[in-house]
């Protein structure tokens, strides 16, 4: 059973009108199989790779229109007490704490940047059991066009050490828990972004070959966002699925040019 420290990403939910056709396109895409969809939960649905749980799709509530979207949950040991940092830190509760049976709690909230996302605190549900390696999660970025309000959030909610990339072509930073490895990355979204795009968290998912991956979603009725472009992390393409939910593929073994050196913000 994988445990996560408190601020790693530990879980992705997307929200589908068609569930359906969503199982079909990241089952063609990212190779996943999918479980039976749970009443008790409204229809919920986990996805696995070679048997191990890396995600899961749910339909709307009754009488929700919402956009289809990938949502991130980051551990923590106690949601009360994180909601109430994240009011204190200016950012927004969209659900208030809620125990979901015996699997865990979880509580909606929206960073000041605009960017909404998921927290968890487990019990019997840890999250992935995939991380970082090919069909599962790989990495997840706050796309934010208020870097200042974003990182003041991020730090001030979760135990993170920022660290700014120095490239003069982006605004990137990089929040680790404590020493150890990044958590999750921040960039900063300019002028090339459709001036009505909102702040959001993009999910990657680690795949063999990312061209491939483009192509088949691309003859499933996806669409191309970005790239594919090869980094000194891996071989990348942001995508959206049919129904509008975006998220990014990365080959984590096909890498390019050197890491860019970070500095305290």
């Amino acid at each position: 059973m994988t445990e996560f420290a408190e601020g790693r990403p530990c879980w992705a939910v997307a929200t589908f009108a068609d569930v359906e056709g969503a199982k079909r396109f990241y089952s063609d895409v990212l190779g996943w199989t999918f479980g039976e969809a749970s009443s008790e939960y409204g229809g919920y649905t986990e996805a696995q790779s070679d048997g191990k749980r890396v995600a899961a799709v749910t339909p709307p509530m009754p009488g929700e229109d919402v956009q289809p979207a990938w949502c991130l949950y980051v551990a923590v040991p106690d949601a009360a007490a994180t909601a109430a940092k994240v009011k204190d830190a200016g950012g927004e509760l969209v659900l208030e704490p809620m125990q979901v049976g015996p699997l865990g709690t979880m509580a909606l909230v929206r960073e000041p940047g605009g960017a909404g996302f998921g927290i968890w605190q487990p019990d019997r549900h840890h999250g992935f059991e995939k991380y970082g390696e090919t069909g599962g999660y790989a990495w997840a970025e706050f796309f934010t066009r208020d870097a200042k309000a974003t990182d003041a959030f991020l730090t001030a909610v979760f135990p993170y050490r920022g660290q700014k990339m120095a490239d003069e072509h982006v605004d990137f930073a990089v929040f680790s828990v404590g020493e150890g490895e990044p958590a999750v990355g921040r960039m900063v979204m300019g002028e090339d972004f459709p001036p009505d795009l909102p702040a959001y968290v993009n999910v990657y998912f680690a795949v063999p070959d990312c061209d491939v991956a483009v192509k088949t979603a691309q003859e499933h009725g996806g669409t191309l966002r970005f790239g594919p472009m090869t980094s000194p992390f891996g071989r990348f393409a942001a995508i959206s699925d049919p129904q509008g939910a975006n998220f990014t593929v990365i080959d984590l073994d096909t890498k390019e040019g050197s890491v860019p050196e970070l500095d305290a913000l």
